[in-house]
C-alpha cells in the first residue's frame, strides 16, 4: 500500500513538475523565496495595526515567531526521521525531471508548506473578524509551496503533509493564544470579537 501510494506520488510529482518551462524559471524561483514575499507581509502588519492596535499586533507578531520556530524544528525532525530523498536528488528520476533548483536536505515533508499554511491559518483567524476576504491569505500559502514541485525539490504528498501538520498548528496556536488573552487580557478579546467586518 504504501510503496503504491508512494509510486502515485511520484507520477504525479513528474506531471506537475513536467508543465514547467524555462521561460518562467526566474518567476518560480522568486515566489519560492520568502524574502521576495514581503511587501505582502508589510500590508499585512499595516493591516494588523490598523484594527488591532500596536500592543495587540505585537503579540500576535511574538505568537507568530514562537509558531514558525515551532513548525520549522518539527519539519526538520521529520525530515532528518523519514530521510526522504528530494526528487531533484533521487538517482531514479532525476535525469527525467526538471530541477530548477537542488536542495542537499531531505524532502518530507516541506517547511514552506507546513510554515505557510501554519501562519495562514493563524492569521486567518485573527483578522476574519476585520476583513471579509481574509481566506485570500492562502492563495499564498499554495502559490507559495507549489512552487517546491515547480522546481523539484518536493513531491506532493511532502506538500499536503506539510498543509496538514500547518493548518493542524496554526489552529492549536490560535487556541492557545485565544486562551491566553482571555485569562490575561479579557478587554482585548472582548473588544476584538465585538467588531464588525469591513
Amino acid at each position: 500500500m504504501l510503496e503504491q501510494l508512494l509510486s502515485l506520488d511520484t507520477q504525479l510529482f513528474i506531471y506537475l513538475n513536467g508543465l514547467g518551462s524555462s521561460t518562467y524559471d526566474w518567476l518560480w524561483l522568486r515566489i519560492t523565496r520568502q524574502l521576495n514575499w514581503t511587501p505582502l507581509f508589510l500590508v499585512l502588519l499595516y493591516l494588523m495595526l490598523k484594527k488591532l492596535g500596536i500592543k495587540q499586533t505585537l503579540y500576535l507578531l511574538l505568537a507568530i515567531a514562537v509558531l514558525i520556530t515551532f513548525s520549522d524544528q518539527v519539519t526538520n525532525l521529520f525530515k532528518n526521521g523519514f530521510q526522504r530523498l528530494r526528487p531533484c536528488n533521487n538517482p531514479v528520476i532525476k535525469d527525467s525531471i526538471r530541477i530548477v533548483q537542488s536542495r542537499s536536505s531531505y524532502s518530507f515533508f516541506s517547511g514552506h508548506a507546513a510554515t505557510s499554511m501554519a501562519v495562514s491559518v493563524f492569521i486567518y483567524h485573527n483578522i476574519k473578524h476585520y476583513f471579509k476576504y481574509a481566506y485570500v491569505l492562502f492563495l499564498w500559502s499554495l502559490v507559495f509551496a507549489y512552487s517546491r514541485i515547480y522546481l523539484g525539490l518536493h513531491y506532493p504528498v511532502d506538500i499536503l503533509t506539510g498543509y496538514l501538520f500547518g493548518a493542524t498548528s496554526g489552529c492549536l496556536a490560535f487556541w492557545l493564544f485565544q486562551n491566553l488573552q482571555k485569562k490575561y487580557f479579557p478587554k482585548a478579546v472582548s473588544k476584538h470579537n465585538g467588531n464588525p467586518v469591513n
